[in-house]
């Protein structure tokens, strides 16, 4: 872990040198002109000056780790790579850049799918990855203090040591870090028990543009002193503030878990299960997500499976209760009388109660991505639509990806408590932009939104103007103006 950030200097914004009133002007959507670095660079120089050199890096095999994404879709060139050690430095690192005209894309885990986190025109990456801290956690009010790039893995096992526990979940969580997932909105399985990562941000800490520290840290449930600043933050996706440390808000650890994989004939028949649950057992629903004979192949294939069902199911669906210890046999009442309800083949059915067991079922479902990624760079697609449209949209795409594509393999899967479906297509030859206007047009037609829970990012960003309201685009770029009037974070991201 590294060190504890610099203590507060008392006041909510510390005062840092705001770029020199000569700099070229720049819009509130364009990136300040970043200059190739040279021998003697002088925003290098001044980076090491501020952070110390061992935190600055140009070496163009270091910067390579930086500069490209899982997915294969995103690369990059970044001027240089800042690892800081606390949210001073951080300050001091963004107020450099500020003051030479050089943008900023701040980097947790590298684990973003839309590219919001690559710098791809030459800005310095600005790596959370050191600020990493676990403050003691706070049991009587259900909160831990935690450093942007505290990984979600450690962040879990941190407070279930207290019987606590995070209430976001995702199988990225090896990777992903708790500042990136409240930068960009995270949702995963869990979501159709606790929401996303916004409902769950009590405070935080973060540098504005101009390298001032605004600290909403207190945590106070009941403050009505102004704009929500927290809720802001939360889901700007580095465009508004680097975030460097965040309180969150916590829920009980369940302890006692069951996990079934259940084999359907359709998605209608997998929502009849989720609405059984939900009528049966709703304190105890955890998850339901849901993928598709074909992406279970993939899955199989890749990780070197068996079959965890008999029969060939057009749907899978990996449902989760939990609760506490005593309620054991809550759990595995409400599944049978959930699956009974739901008309589900007791032979297409397994279940486990054991953490080893309930980890492999869930590999048919969380294996999905790296087995894609696996086959080729798919084209990704992360959507949501009303619950209403759900069992008809997977189909829907194919079709719609089929017309621009007919060689195209499209595999999606996601979760049926909040519509959100993530479309993944792979083609030897694709049109990127056809075929992504294929799918959010038909989203957009059925009330959908064409980001739910990965961010916009750099991918998407032209959608947004389509997405929402002129009234709703045009307050985005005003409060991006207000804040980074000269474009110096994340620039190109977000905002149309």
């Amino acid at each position: 872990m590294s060190a504890p950030s610099d203590p507060p200097s008392g006041s909510e914004a510390d005062a840092a040198p705001a770029p020199p009133s000569d700099a070229p002007p720049a819009s509130e959507h364009d990136a300040p002109h970043a200059s190739a670095a040279s021998p003697r660079d002088a925003l290098v120089d001044a980076l090491r000056d501020a952070l110390g050199p061992e935190a600055v890096a140009t070496d163009p095999e270091v910067l390579a780790s930086c500069a490209h994404d899982l997915t294969g879709r995103w690369h990059g060139a970044p001027r240089c790579l800042l690892r800081p050690r606390s949210t001073a430095q951080v300050a001091r690192a963004v107020a450099a850049c500020a003051a030479h005209g050089v943008p900023v894309v701040a980097q947790g885990g590298n684990t973003g799918l839309v590219g919001g986190q690559i710098p791809t025109a030459g800005e310095a990456c600005l790596s959370l990855a050191r600020l990493d801290d676990l403050e003691p956690v706070d049991v009587a009010a259900g909160e831990v203090v935690v450093g942007a790039g505290a990984v979600l893995s450690q962040v879990q096992q941190h407070v279930r040591r207290s019987g606590l526990d995070v209430p976001v979940d995702h199988g990225g969580r090896w990777g992903a870090t708790i500042g990136g997932m409240v930068a960009t909105n995270a949702g995963g399985a869990r979501a159709v028990r606790h929401g996303l990562m916004r409902a769950h941000v009590r405070g935080l800490e973060a540098v504005l543009a101009d390298g001032r520290v605004l600290r909403r840290l207190a945590g106070l449930r009941k403050d009505n002193t102004g704009y929500d600043l927290v809720g802001l933050l939360a889901g700007s996706e580095g465009t508004l503030g680097v975030i460097t440390r965040v309180r969150l808000g916590l829920v009980p650890w369940q302890p006692r878990r069951l996990v079934a994989l259940v084999g359907l004939p359709d998605l209608d028949a997998a929502l009849a299960l989720l609405a059984a649950l939900r009528a049966r057992a709703p304190e105890l629903l955890e998850a339901a997500d849901f993928l598709h004979r074909e992406g279970l192949a993939l899955v199989r294939d890749h990780h070197g499976l068996p079959a965890p069902l008999a029969g060939d199911w057009p749907v899978l669906a990996v449902v989760e209760l939990a609760g506490p210890d005593d309620r054991a046999d809550a759990l595995a009442s409400a599944l049978e009388h959930a699956l009974t309800a739901a008309g589900a083949d007791p032979e297409a059915v397994a279940v486990a109660d054991a953490p080893a067991q309930r980890e492999a079922l869930w590999t048919h479902r969380d294996g999905l991505n790296e087995a894609i990624a696996a086959r080729g760079v798919p084209v990704k697609l992360d959507v949501s639509v009303p619950p209403g449209a759900l069992a008809s949209v997977p189909a829907a795409v194919a079709d719609a990806v089929a017309a621009v594509d007919p060689a195209a393999t499209t595999l999606t899967f996601g979760h049926l408590g909040d519509g959100n479906v993530h479309v993944n297509v792979l083609s030897d030859h694709a049109d990127e932009a056809a075929l992504t206007a294929a799918v959010l047009e038909l989203v957009l037609a059925r009330g959908g939104s064409v980001a739910a829970e990965h961010g916009v990012g750099v991918a998407k960003r032209g959608w947004v103007a389509r997405a929402r309201d002129p009234v709703e685009v045009d307050a985005l770029r005003a409060l991006k103006a207000a804040l980074d009037p000269h474009g110096v974070l994340a620039p190109g991201r977000l905002v149309p």
